[in-house]
């Protein structure tokens, strides 16, 4: 490699470090407490822990959790049931004045699934946790904070590759692993980030894309609305909704029927929500392992005859986003793996300020030197002047 292209490389490396350092320190200390966010959220919400019973208790049936949910707001509708993903006896019903209202008109029921009894109305939108996930999501900017974060996480990638090709010439002539402790703090400290940063460059690499394919969350599935549903639900167009549409018991089972061995339902839409038209219930199932949990497969069931009407895998990009946004919170290997990454993510804050460091006292040296150069001029000017 050219001194000229380690130059090119070194640029690249800087200031693509220099934007995004800031933004990439407040995504990982705020990543840190959302690698345990189920555990906090149920630790914050201890009214969500279903009471013990005699094991084997089989479920409740739907319409009875959704009514126990209507019982307590009769004057709004249900747009979605959910399965909580940790314990299999816990719903969510989430209820708002209308089936289009925005997600964030919607508040949520907690039902015990095997007696139907409600346990609580959580509110998940306040609270440190809140201010923490939304910080990290969005800073409060909306979908224009995630598309900005995704433009800085970008730059992390290129700051990451930049780093990498630049991490051969310099290792060239020291050991794995070398901290040069006898050459001053700045020495010492550019060692210690580049150590750092190339033991962790996998896990910043898998963070960082996965971090970028989350931001994209609204395009991919608006993306989804409009191709796949859509299609699924070309054959209803301009019917109207159901007047008297069938029990929830009944799209429930129906879909149950049709589905894959190790599928199970993860959440029911109401018909009128926007993923599942005005014709149908969306029932959307998802497999049993680590892997497959996040995997959905929707199930469309007309509301008028109760009957299956389409069902399909999602689509690759789809599964792209739901597969990343746990791995990047190590959300697949248990409590193992969320220590893994809370030891990682503390390392990475370490490359981080160590790098912001770097460029400070880099900064620094320069002017000192340029001082010292202008007090050298000035003194030869003087003695030329006598």
């Amino acid at each position: 490699m050219t001194a000229r292209t380690v130059r090119i490389w070194y640029k690249i490396h800087r200031w693509t470090s220099i934007v995004s350092t800031l933004f990439l320190l407040m995504l990982c200390i705020t990543g840190l407490p959302l690698v345990f966010h189920h555990e906090i959220q149920h630790y914050l919400h201890p009214e969500l822990e279903a009471p013990e019973m005699a094991p084997g208790m089989p479920p409740a049936p739907v319409a009875a959790v959704e009514a126990a949910a209507r019982a307590l707001h009769p004057t709004e509708v249900v747009q979605f049931l959910s399965w909580d993903e940790d314990d299999p006896n816990l719903m969510f019903v989430g209820m708002a004045p209308s089936h289009d209202a925005p997600l964030d008109a919607t508040h949520f029921v907690a039902v015990d699934a095997r007696t139907a009894a409600v346990l609580a109305e959580p509110n998940f939108n306040e609270g440190v946790m809140y201010v923490i996930r939304t910080l990290h999501v969005d800073m409060f900017a909306g979908i224009v904070g995630k598309l900005f974060l995704g433009v800085m996480g970008l730059l992390m990638i290129a700051a990451i590759v930049s780093g990498v090709v630049l991490y051969a010439p310099f290792m060239r002539r020291l050991d794995f692993g070398t901290i040069r402790h006898e050459r001053g703090r700045r020495t010492k400290w550019l060692d210690m980030h580049n150590l750092l940063g190339i033991v962790t460059v996998a896990w910043l690499t898998v963070v960082g894309v996965t971090g970028v394919i989350n931001t994209w969350v609204d395009p991919i599935i608006k993306i989804w609305q409009f191709g796949q549903l859509a299609d699924m639900l070309k054959p209803y167009e301009g019917k109207p909704a159901p007047a008297a549409p069938v029990s929830v018991d009944v799209a429930y089972t129906a879909a149950k029927a049709a589905a894959l061995p190790g599928n199970i339902p993860a959440f029911i839409t109401y018909p009128g929500s926007m993923f599942s038209g005005q014709h149908h219930f969306g029932v959307f199932l998802r497999g049993e392992t680590h892997l497959t949990t996040k995997l959905l497969t929707p199930a469309l069931v007309d509301a008028e005859t109760g009957r299956l009407s389409d069902m399909r895998r999602m689509p690759w990009y789809v599964d792209a986003l739901f597969v990343s946004q746990p791995l990047h919170f190590g959300d697949y290997g248990g409590l193992p793996m969320k220590i893994l990454w809370v030891l990682l993510d503390l390392i990475s804050i370490v490359v981080l300020v160590t790098g912001l460091y770097l460029f400070l006292t880099r900064r620094k040296t320069a002017e000192r030197q340029l001082g010292l150069a202008a007090d050298g001029e000035r003194a030869l000017s003087f003695g030329a002047a006598e």
